[in-house]
Parts: structure tokens; sequence; C-alpha cells
């Protein structure tokens, strides 16, 4: 096993279930190519198939309420040791839809990898400053440990001044650390697929184009959304029905959409 490549995602809570990360670890199987490590940080490691590697989220030292506001566990993947973890990695949030190559994202160049959540992004093009998101991002293990080091000194002062992992992340990092993939190798499912408000109660959603490595559901829908009967989505941008390209992934990645 190669272990200088690194697929990593992390779950906890009851928010997303087993079967979200055994689909992801199938997609990436599907278009990862070579040998890899898939590790899921997890507090409960029940229901993964046993080509996954389970270990505990490391302890940050965080209150229930910075848990919950916003990523910041997502912070530990930079500990100096982060189990035996080695080389290249790259973290995918679990409402990841994987729809393309992966190798590309591990390969492109940058010290940390991250998707440009400006507007940038929603417009799938402009001028505006790039800003960092790590729903999707590729760094190299312990190659920044200050990152962590320095939010667990005061996590309230941290979460005070930057207020999400991801502006934190940025803002500590050495400047030139962080580059950005092109905007079209991951999309959103809401700026880019999802149809305009109301519209989406008769439209089906766009396909992902073929030039899409991964797509991101943040917030509501999320991928299991799709693969139900009924409405999803928060108004007036809900969608209805199965939307087959979903189904299709989900089958094809071992999920039963009448169960997961």
């Amino acid at each position: 096993m190669d272990s200088d490549k690194t697929v990593i995602c992390m779950k906890w809570g009851t928010l997303y279930s087993a079967a979200y990360v055994n689909v992801l670890y199938r997609a990436v199987r599907r278009h990862l190519s070579g040998d890899f490590r898939f590790v899921c940080l997890t507090d409960v490691a029940e229901g993964l198939l046993p080509e996954i590697e389970a270990y505990p989220i490391p302890d940050m030292g965080l209150s229930d309420l910075n848990w919950k506001k916003g990523g910041w566990p997502k912070l530990s993947v930079f500990m100096e040791k982060l189990y035996d973890i080695q080389g290249r990695c790259l973290f995918l949030d679990l409402d990841s839809v994987i729809t393309g190559p992966l190798d590309d994202l591990f390969a492109y160049p940058g010290d940390v990898v991250c998707i440009d959540t400006s507007s940038n992004w929603s417009r799938l093009g402009g001028d505006a400053a790039p800003m960092a998101g790590t729903g999707v991002f590729a760094f190299t293990a312990g190659q920044f440990p200050e990152i962590c080091d320095r939010f667990m000194v005061d996590h309230d002062a941290a979460v005070s001044k930057y207020r999400i992992e991801q502006i934190f992340l940025q803002g500590e990092l050495p400047e030139g650390a962080i580059t950005f993939w092109p905007a079209e190798w991951v999309l959103s499912f809401k700026y880019h697929l999802r149809r305009p408000a109301l519209l989406g109660l008769l439209q089906r959603p766009k396909l992902p184009p073929p030039d899409t490595r991964v797509v991101a559901f943040h917030g509501d829908p999320r991928p299991i959304d799709l693969v139900r009967p009924g409405l999803w989505g928060i108004g007036p941008h809900w969608g209805r029905g199965r939307v087959p390209w979903a189904v299709e992934y989900w089958r094809a990645c071992g999920g039963d959409p009448e169960r997961d």
C-alpha cells in the first residue's frame, strides 16, 4: 500500500451515517489511480467498510460550542504527527460527490491547495480576493504543525477573530502557501447545478460538466436528499423528487437509496 497518498474524511455526531463514508470511499476508488489510504477520523467507526482506516478525531480541547460552530476539528489534520499518515493528503467533506479524476487534485502545485470560495467561485470567474475553502483541500502531512498549535493556545480567541476554520487557515498560513484549483474542478451544487428559485420544482438540477472532479454540497440539500423521493432543499430553492444522476452515483458506489 502506498502510504504517500491518503484521502481523509471526518465524521462526528449523527448528521452523516456510515453510508456516507462508504459511498465516498468507493467513489474515490473509482476515480483515483493506484494505491492509496482512505482514513476516516471519527467518534463512531461502526458500519465502516474494512478498507477504511478509522481513527479517533484528535482531541483539541474544543468546547461543545466550537465543535458545532464551523469545522474547527478539521485543523487537527495539520498536527505534526497525525497517527502514521505521511505524504500528500486530500481532505474531503462527507457531502462531497466525486464525479471525475482526483489525481490532478493531488498533483496540483502548492503547499496547501483549496477551493476558492470567494465570489469567483459562485460566478466561475472574477477578480475578487481568493478565499480558502476547506470542504476539499490538499496538503502534506506534518508540514504546518503551527496551524494546530496556534489554535490550541486560545480556542476562544481564534474563533472570535476568525469565525470559521477556513478563514483561520488562510490567515495563519505563511504568505504564498495557499494555491487554488481551477474553479471548474470543484463545483458547488447550490451555485452551479441547482435551478433558480422555484424553477427547481419543475426542472431537474443540471448534470455535472465533464471537467468537474468534485461537487460540493455545503448545507441543504445534502446528497442523500437527492436520492430520496419528496421535496428537498430550503425554500424558495426547493427541488422535487429523485435526481437520476445522483441516484446512479449513490447506487454505483454501493449505497442504497431506499435505506441510507
